[in-house]
């Protein structure tokens, strides 16, 4: 069994996709500080002049955890992402296919906190991949320690052999530490392909949010993922 761990993030890039497609469990790293303008709640569309930034605003507190995070519901922000989305893609080839099932979460979403909103994201992305891992928060499981340790504890605690990690975590992760617990490592060694985009006079923006490729390729973003590593 196969497990891969991360913070949620908001509509994630394709790379953390390509992780979900090798993985049998993601568990959600829900129990760690939150990181104020990172892809916990904010990430990248392309645009006919180039980048957009879509970001949901958040009640901020010092020293919060992912899971305290809550929704600036006082923000119009559900209104302007929808927006932002309908200008920009609307001629994409999915988008009409795609489009009413993200509405239903970010324009009449109710979402108050950011995790529920993040995994309802995830979920419908998922559906649209065809990708059956199992997701779990990990405040579930009540595991703690330094990175190694947590990584180690999380695959106890779920029954997996393997634990899944992203290439960063040569940097830092002692092997020796999962050989002698009886956890296997893999190393994610994702390349991000290229594909059609909209706005074709401007160069291939890699490492945008999932939906840009789900709206110009549809379910067919499945073909990008789990290709073999080098």
């Amino acid at each position: 069994m196969i497990v891969a761990n991360h913070q949620p993030q908001f509509l994630p890039y394709l790379g953390f996709f390509d992780k979900l497609s090798r993985a049998d469990m993601l568990v959600v790293l829900d129990d760690v500080q939150f990181q104020e303008r990172g892809f916990q709640h904010r990430n990248v569309i392309k645009m006919q002049t180039g980048k957009q930034w879509l970001t949901v605003p958040i009640k901020q507190r010092r020293g919060q955890l992912i899971k305290e995070v809550q929704i600036d519901s006082e923000s119009n922000w559900r209104k302007k992402h929808w927006a932002a989305l309908v200008t920009n893609y609307s001629p994409a080839p999915f988008f009409a296919e795609l489009s009413p099932g993200l509405r239903d979460i970010i324009l009449n979403g109710e979402q108050r906190d950011l995790v529920t909103l993040d995994l309802d994201l995830m979920r419908w992305t998922m559906s649209v991949l065809g990708l059956s891992a199992k997701l779990k928060l990990s405040s579930e499981l009540e595991v703690a320690g330094d990175a190694n340790e947590r990584h180690i504890a999380i695959c106890k605690a779920v029954g997996a052999d393997t634990y899944l990690s992203g290439p960063g975590g040569k940097l830092y992760m002692d092997l020796a530490m999962y050989e002698s617990a009886g956890v296997s490592v893999q190393f994610q060694d994702y390349a991000h392909p290229t594909y059609r985009q909209l706005f074709p006079k401007l160069e291939f923006i890699p490492n945008l949010a999932v939906i840009d490729a789900l709206f110009n390729l549809g379910p067919a973003t499945r073909e990008l993922l789990g290709r073999p590593q080098a």
